[in-house]
């Protein structure tokens, strides 16, 4: 091979070599040679920062931050153990790896469970350049978990405050819209009153569709209002009891309850942590749209609770229309109807609102149903530590 060749193949070996920044506990000089000449026949391109006391070894540490600490188990007056310390009082994430001529299988172990990444005995330097690659690949590791774990907290931080945000408009809009389209829909019905069959046909519809949709406009304000609502409050941490709260619900829809000839039945239910309004509107729009979306037959809606580790899973079966395969996620997104307004009233706001007071206890909501067969809806909430005292069947 040529001199040039020569060159060249030693250039690219040295740019082929990872540059390694030590900081070496020993007190012995010839020993901390075999070690680096261990670590250069590895394959480490390395530059040392040696320490032999407790005080060396943090003002080292303070001064700059390397790459791997190497510490002998014993040093006379002090042990490699306790660089651990220091690193750790200044805020270092920097493996340790202990050096030593004998260290016992106990104290061993006994030094990876305190934080050492690794032990090699001076006597095997062979093995120390792998354990150093895989004591670095680690701490690249753990660095890009802290990396990736910071940004999805900055995520969920934004996520947070956006949603407060569009919560806060969707509240104030609403809020503010009630007034000027309760003067539209006032107005719209004055005229309809005074003018009906004064003008021609056409006139008639006009004002008949205007008051139809002022009227409709308020009901959907009024649920963006309610929608907006289960945001503004934090949610509270109270005993609620379910079996109590489905008495409330079912003496308020009592009138539909007769009108359907609907029978709606429920096991022994649990106690949950959460607010007790909220709790109500779940099963009122759960049973609501029961006795809504019914078939020819007069509906039956059971509803039932089982423990399901430290939350409750609740189930609200009923017979209805049941719900076709594709429509199952889209039901509980805000204002979204599967069927015209001439079929079923409402606005589709209800499964909404249930999805988001469930998911503010960190419990999930979902339904299982087949067109024609009925549907269960299916939903957890927190449930107390231990069992809590169920009251009897209504």
């Amino acid at each position: 091979m040529s001199s040039a060749g020569t060159q060249l193949a030693t250039q690219s070996s040295t740019e082929a070599r990872a540059k390694l920044r030590v900081l070496l506990i020993e007190d012995s000089r010839a020993d901390a040679e075999l070690v680096l000449r261990g670590l250069r026949d590895g394959g480490f391109d390395v530059s040392v920062d040696l320490a032999q006391t407790p005080e060396e070894f943090r003002a080292r540490v303070k001064e700059t931050v390397p790459d791997i600490v190497l510490a002998d188990y014993n040093l006379g007056q002090w042990r490699g153990m306790e660089a651990l310390k220091i690193l750790r009082e200044e805020g270092r994430d920097v493996p340790l790896i202990l050096v030593s001529g004998a260290l016992g299988d106990i104290t061993a172990v006994e030094c990876i469970k305190r934080g050492a990444t690794d032990y090699v005995l001076k006597d095997s330097l062979t093995r120390l350049p792998e354990s150093v690659r895989r004591a670095l690949r680690e701490k690249k590791l753990r660095e890009e978990s802290r990396k990736a774990e910071a940004n999805l907290a900055a995520k969920a931080a934004e996520l947070a405050r956006s949603n407060a945000e569009l919560e806060q408009f969707a509240y104030v809009a609403s809020h503010d819209l009630q007034e000027p389209l309760r003067m539209v829909a006032a107005y719209t019905q004055l005229l309809s009153e005074r003018y009906r069959g004064k003008l021609d046909d056409n006139a008639d519809k006009f004002l008949g569709y205007a008051s139809e949709g002022a009227q409709r406009m308020q009901v959907l304000i009024q649920d963006l209002l309610a929608f907006s609502r289960v945001g503004r409050r934090e949610a509270p941490s109270e005993k609620v009891d379910c079996n109590a709260v489905m008495k409330e619900v079912l003496q308020a829809l009592g009138a539909a309850i007769q009108e359907s000839g609907a029978v709606v039945t429920y096991g022994s239910l649990p106690a949950v942590w959460a607010d007790r309004t909220q709790v109500a509107q779940v099963f009122q729009n759960l049973i609501g749209n029961a006795l809504k979306f019914r078939g020819p037959e007069p509906p039956r809606v059971v509803v039932q609770a089982e423990r399901a580790g430290q939350q409750w899973l609740f189930a609200v079966s009923d017979s209805g229309i049941g719900i076709a395969p594709e429509h199952r996620e889209n039901i509980f997104v805000v204002f979204q109807r599967l069927h015209a307004r001439t079929e079923y009233p409402g606005n589709g706001i209800g499964l909404a609102i249930c999805k988001k007071i469930i998911e503010r206890y960190g419990g999930r909501i979902w339904v299982e149903s087949q067109p024609g067969a009925g549907s269960t809806f299916r939903f957890t909430m927190p449930g107390e530590a231990s069992d809590p005292k169920e009251e009897g069947r209504k």
